[in-house]
């Protein structure tokens, strides 16, 4: 097997990896191995239909990646700014003691936001779970996503 091959496939078994770990992006370490590979092929590895597949479920990575909580805290009835804040402290408590961290922080942050905001207890603690509930739904979205990427560049390449 080529360098280039191996590079492409360590990309996006990196991009499995990537959802995994806090501020590594998975979709964007399994864009780059697939358009790598694609681009060493001579641009004709794989397909056309397989390529323009495995880009969607790439692109849909990236969306889960960068918005999946905030939709999630969304529809728990948090506002943009809470969301928004959430996101920074969340990153910033990430930072400093890890994934506990970044759930500890988005969770507390939402709650508190929303009861200053709002006032009601219960309205604040489902928007602050729906919020922390989203983030651990959208890592387990994109490991399935970079998964499949994985899966059907080395079906769309090796077995095709």
């Amino acid at each position: 097997m080529e360098v280039v091959a191996v590079l492409a496939i360590a990309l996006l078994a990196g991009g499995i990896l990537g959802t995994l770990i806090p501020l590594v992006p998975g979709g964007l370490l399994s864009l780059s191995g697939l358009y790598l590979y694609w681009w060493h092929s001579g641009f004709t590895e794989p397909g056309a239909v397989a390529l323009v597949v495995l880009t969607a479920l790439g692109i849909l990575t990236l969306l889960a990646e960068f918005f999946g909580g905030s939709i999630a805290a969304r529809a728990g009835g948090a506002s943009w700014i809470t969301t928004g804040s959430a996101a920074v402290v969340g990153i910033v408590l990430m930072l400093v003691s890890g994934p506990v961290g970044l759930l500890v922080g988005l969770f507390g942050t939402v709650f508190v936001l929303e009861y200053a905001r709002n006032g009601a207890l219960d309205r604040s603690a489902r928007s602050a779970l729906y919020a922390t509930v989203g983030i651990l739904a959208s890592t387990a979205i994109q490991f399935l996503l970079t998964l499949s990427i994985l899966l059907g560049f080395l079906v769309a390449v090796f077995l095709l």
